[in-house]
């Protein structure tokens, strides 16, 4: 079966109010069994557009990662998270097929 991810670019402009959400999101991660993947680091933009940081967040499955986000836990905190920051989310499922 194949993981579920959140894969996220968030460009924060107030840290310090950002910080309650981020101290709350590993309580609700682990809820679902969500693990960082990605959480920041090193990155070179090389098409497009880019946000200063980047995330990715792997659940069991599709469903999973979808019922973390839509959960009353993370709803809330999305409304700590907006007044300090603009972010891009997307809940995409993994590929489970033959490799090249």
């Amino acid at each position: 079966m194949a993981k579920g991810y959140w894969i996220g670019r968030v460009d924060v402009h107030n840290e310090e109010g950002y910080k309650a959400y981020a101290a709350a999101n590993p309580a609700i991660f682990n809820k679902f069994g969500g693990r960082y993947v990605v959480r920041g680091g090193r990155f070179t933009g090389v098409e497009g557009e880019s946000r200063s940081r980047n995330v990715v967040i792997e659940f069991a499955d599709y469903e999973t990662a979808l019922a973390c986000y839509r959960s009353p836990e993370y709803q809330q905190n999305i409304k700590v998270r907006q007044p300090h920051s603009i972010a891009d989310l997307i809940v995409i499922e993994g590929y489970d097929g033959p490799q090249p």
